[in-house]
């Protein structure tokens, strides 16, 4: 009887790579990804030379630099490191695969299904993986019965080798490997220090463990991880086809302010008018910037409601560009998902518009009742294109509206 079994593909450092482009030879340097704007000043990825210096992956810049002055810094790339990693994809998806991926650089799928079309065994399927990704990716495989057991197995594995299957006990091959593999979970990241304070220093040790103790002392992390070391894992979740919907606008030098919010408004116009829309409203998007000194900046934003209404969405989007570092040369907006059709919004929207403008008249009463006339003021425009910051806007009363009929 054939058993279950997942394959895992592993490229590491997928996002220096994808920041290097043809430049992939600085890898044998001291290299690093440079700290995203509005991340904080930590370092990305590493190359093996600045690992092997003790630089790693989250450091403060300050620290890596100290232990490495030679690090070279390479700006982050987010934009190409998503569209690189979502052609890796689409090609195990050629080869009929469904993969699931929770970040670049790591994927899993189940091979099963497709032994009937590669050969009948599981290394058909895994050299009709290798053809797929092609020499430039390389990467690592690994196979085993279960997602956690196959990562674990492709991590062992050596670039461009043969892959490590594991069959058919897991939990034999994962007990003397650390415990802080379990990090690989998001959901898991805090616990494996906790593990080790506790004196579980291997995943064969905490599979040894009673899964009352480990359910009274974590809860449902706590059996998740014993599951993991005991070769069981969750069902695979593949992705949903992707429907890209995305604009992009070249700009001038320098364009900023209103200006940008001015391009902004276009790419959402021309969203909102692509046929791929089909009438629905919008729940997420994504707002991209490529800087004139190299590098990408990306930033996902989920509105509140869906919604088609160019000026809402301009709301929500616009808070984003002020977070921007350096000067733009280029605007993306990119659809991450949709809502339901939006024919029928502007009619909700109009029948609680005014019950909405009662509630925040009452609200401004009660404020000025409370602190006095100046408690609620608002922002007018005055002259933004000044160059003196005091010209730009003034504060002007908020306005008292009362309901209809309310002659207080």
């Amino acid at each position: 009887m054939r058993s279950y079994m997942v394959v895992c593909v592993l490229i590491p450092r997928f996002a220096l790579l994808a920041a290097l482009e043809d430049r992939r030879a600085l890898l044998s340097e001291p290299v690093a990804l440079a700290p995203e704007a509005k991340r904080g000043q930590a370092v990305g990825e590493v190359s093996a030379p600045a690992e092997a210096l003790g630089v790693v992956q989250g450091m403060r810049m300050g620290e890596a630099l100290t232990r490495c002055p030679g690090l070279r810094l390479v700006p982050p790339d987010p934009e190409r490191v998503r569209r690189l990693w979502h052609e890796v994809l689409d090609r195990i998806e050629r080869i009929g695969g469904a993969p699931e991926s929770e970040r670049a650089g790591v994927a899993f799928f189940e091979a099963d299904g497709l032994r009937g079309i590669h050969g009948g065994d599981l290394a058909g399927v895994i050299a009709a993986t290798r053809r797929a990704l092609g020499r430039q990716l390389g990467g690592r495989l690994g196979a085993a019965p279960s997602r956690f057991a196959s990562y674990c197995a492709a991590l062992q594995a050596r670039p461009r080798r043969m892959p490590v299957v594991v069959e058919p006990e897991p939990a034999r091959f994962l007990a003397p490997l650390s415990a802080t593999l379990l990090r690989s979970r998001p959901e898991l990241e805090g616990l494996p220090a906790t593990l080790e304070r506790l004196g579980v220093r291997t995943l064969g040790e905490l599979a040894a463990l009673p899964s009352r103790a480990l359910a009274e002392r974590f809860g449902h992390p706590g059996l998740l991880a014993l599951d993991l070391a005991r070769g069981r894992d969750t069902p695979l979740e593949p992705r949903r086809p992707p429907e890209p919907v995305s604009e992009r606008i070249e700009l001038p030098e320098a364009v900023s302010g209103q200006q940008l919010e001015r391009a902004l408004e276009l790419l959402i116009a021309r969203v909102l008018a692509r046929g791929e829309r089909r009438g629905r409203s919008l729940r997420a998007l994504a707002v991209s910037v490529r800087f004139v000194a190299g590098g990408t900046w990306r930033e996902a934003v989920t509105l509140r409601s869906a919604s088609a209404d160019p000026q809402r969405i301009l709301l929500a989007l616009a808070l984003r560009l002020a977070e921007l570092p350096a000067p733009a040369e280029s605007l993306g907006l990119e659809v991450v998902a949709f809502g339901p059709p939006a024919q029928d919004q502007g009619h909700l929207f109009d029948a609680c518009g005014a019950a909405r403008r009662a509630r925040l008249g009452e609200a401004v009463r009660q404020a000025r009742q409370a602190a006095g006339e100046g408690a609620a003021l608002r922002v007018l425009d005055v002259d933004p294109a000044s160059r003196l910051p005091e010209r730009r806007y003034i504060l002007a009363p908020f306005p008292d509206e009362r309901p209809e009929g309310d002659g207080r």
